[in-house]
């Protein structure tokens, strides 16, 4: 009630709260009992010198159990020298490294999983039908007898000298002479006339791996004969085909080759006509070729068609075109070949090629051919190879040796007067790459203005112009070619002394083609210089940094100085590299490519593509 009298407090009452404080006191410790458990809860130096004398296992189990709140007891050992604890020390904290890395690992690995393409790059029909091919294609060739003979060790020891890893089952053995691999004469004589003696390392083993009918995954740096791998074994195949069988009109074709870039498909096309010339020169049947690439009139292509073709070359744009209108079929075509496959891949023509495999009616013999082919593009491909046969000169993505790799620091600004400067490292020829179309005009225009021979080509550019400058440089008609990323993929241009990146490109995939145009030839050096300033990803100038450390090339001071963040807090050995684009300064966790990929799935969601709609439709 709120007349009630305020409660007195007595001094009992207080007597009684101090009593209850005495009854909670903690005993005396002395100085020296407590200076030695200060000892043992802050100094934590080593663990007991039991759990030393135990295994790692054992330690690192222990180390848990501690951790979680067990009883292990930590101190200064007074029996055991400080040289001996900071070795222990070291182990301790190597074992806790090796765990960081291991979990780093472990990340990476689920990233990459949930990446991974899980459509299988099959034809539609056979992947609704089940349709899986067992055995690869069987093939009338067959190695000399003392090269089957050869015992496995003999084999190895060839790889081992050429730098050849293989992958795959009974592998076909290593071929040193081209004779060997029993080539027609005619095929003989015009790799004399070319100046071509001896097989290259890829050759070696990928020309034995395709005569004998297997699927190849083919990687091998820029300039190592990719070509005459895949073009010289098609031409034996439908010579054998033609012979036995002659064809008739609209048939065929009987083998077909797809690149990324017309340039690239003209050149093949061009090395396939020289050697059917040097077969039928010889008195054998004719081989016709034809060439499918957009910018050239389709008429051009359909009047080799109905006179029935062995060999047809084309970009995945223009085969697609002329598929749908049943210009042509691939009822009868059983070899198939991606040049530079996973630049075809990137550059969005996945889905094109995954159509292109559903013309097919039968199993067909399947190569990808690359000198950048990341794990990924590896692990994907394999899902439309039959017992695939992995031929590897050279890591994947590494850049050619024979290159001298300068790397210079220029001011935007200062870059197309320093182009002057560069032009007199070398005598011509010269290439110089640039990113953008405006910037490859620009440079032409500077360099013609200052009396400098030059052709330019880029996307922009018709067919006819870009084949004129090509060709006019090829004969050394001009000194300087200036292009964007059209040249840089498989073009073989003879003697060419030095490449100049007027910019680095976003993609160090890009960066090795476009270097790999020079010291192409065996024996021959090259020479490559490359601009960099702050315009330029520090991600790419990462990759840029652990690839000139590969190919032991002189790395500038302001490349040595960056570092990644994986870089300062572990070091992952010889697992380094992103495993999604094959970057070597960074891993999958920080890979600028895979993020922008992701971005632009993100942004797509939920869009409604009202204008292919209306395409279609009319």
């Amino acid at each position: 009630m709120p007349n009630d009298p305020p409660v007195k407090r007595y001094r009992r009452d207080d007597l009684s709260d101090s009593e209850s404080v005495e009854d909670q006191y903690v005993p005396y410790v002395p100085v020296k009992e407590r200076k030695k458990m200060q000892l043992l809860k802050v100094g934590r130096i080593v663990q007991l010198t039991a759990e030393a004398a135990a295994g790692t296992a054992k330690s690192s189990s222990e180390n848990e159990h501690d951790e979680d709140g067990g009883e292990e007891v930590w101190g200064r050992k007074f029996n055991i020298s400080l040289l001996d604890q900071h070795t222990e020390l070291k182990k301790i904290a190597e074992a806790r490294k090796i765990s960081a890395v291991e979990k780093q690992l472990k990340e990476e690995e689920k990233i990459l999983e949930s990446v991974a393409e899980k459509k299988a790059l099959m034809g539609v029909a056979e992947l609704a039908k089940g349709i899986q091919y067992e055995d690869p294609i069987k093939t009338s060739w067959k190695p000399p007898r003392y090269i089957l003979a050869m015992p496995e060790s003999k084999r190895a020891s060839i790889r081992e000298k050429s730098r050849i890893l293989v992958e795959g089952e009974d592998v076909p053995p290593p071929i040193l002479s081209f004779r060997d691999m029993k080539f027609h004469q005619g095929i003989l004589n015009g790799l004399q006339k070319k100046g071509i003696s001896k097989p290259t390392p890829i050759q070696v083993q990928g020309i034995p791996t395709v005569l004998a009918g297997r699927d190849l995954i083919g990687i091998a740096f820029t300039g190592s004969g990719k070509t005459l791998v895949f073009v010289l074994p098609i031409i034996m195949f439908c010579l054998e085909q033609e012979v036995s069988l002659p064809f008739v009109k609209n048939e065929g074709p009987y083998g077909l080759i797809i690149c990324p870039s017309r340039e690239l498909a003209k050149q093949t096309h061009d090395i396939i006509q020289f050697y059917c010339k040097q077969i039928q020169s010889s008195g054998m049947p004719e081989i016709r070729s034809c060439l499918a690439i957009g910018g050239l009139p389709v008429t051009e292509a359909m009047e080799q068609i109905q006179k029935g073709i062995h060999i047809m070359v084309a970009t995945p744009g223009r085969l697609m075109d002329m598929l749908d209108k049943k210009m042509v079929t691939l009822n009868i075509c059983r070899y198939l070949c991606m040049d530079e496959a996973d630049r075809m891949i990137d550059m969005g023509f996945e889905e094109d090629v995954r159509t292109i495999f559903s013309f097919f009616k039968g199993q067909r013999q399947t190569l990808l051919f690359s000198a950048t082919m990341p794990k990924k593009i590896q692990n994907f491909a394999r899902s439309a190879l039959v017992k695939p046969v992995t031929i590897n000169v050279g890591r994947a993505g590494a850049a050619s040796l024979n290159v001298t790799q300068e790397v210079e620091y220029v001011k935007q600004e200062a870059k197309i007067v320093y182009l002057l400067e560069c032009l007199q490292k070398t005598a011509p020829p010269v290439l110089i790459f640039a990113e953008k179309k405006q910037d490859v005009d620009a440079i032409h225009e500077y360099l013609l203005l200052k009396g400098v021979e030059a052709v330019a080509i880029h996307g922009g550019k018709d067919q006819e112009e870009r084949s004129r400058a090509v060709e006019a440089f090829r004969k050394q008609e001009k000194d300087v070619l200036v292009a964007t990323d059209v040249a840089s993929k498989g073009l073989d241009f003879p003697n060419v002394q030095h490449v100049i990146n007027y910019d680095m490109p976003d993609d160090v995939e890009n960066y090795v083609h476009r270097i790999g145009r020079t010291g192409r030839s065996i024996g021959s050096k090259g020479l490559a210089t490359t601009f960099v300033n702050k315009t330029t990803e520090q991600s790419v100038l990462l990759d840029l940094k652990h690839l000139l450390i590969e190919a032991r090339q002189k790395v500038p001071p302001f490349l040595a100085e960056l570092c990644s963040e994986t870089e300062k807090y572990l070091d992952l050995g010889d697992s380094h590299g992103c495993s999604y684009c094959g970057g070597l300064g960074h891993r999958i966790t920080e890979c600028p490519k895979l993020e922008a990929v992701q971005s632009k799935q993100v942004s797509n969601i939920g869009r409604r593509d009202y204008l292919s709609n209306t395409a279609a439709d009319y």
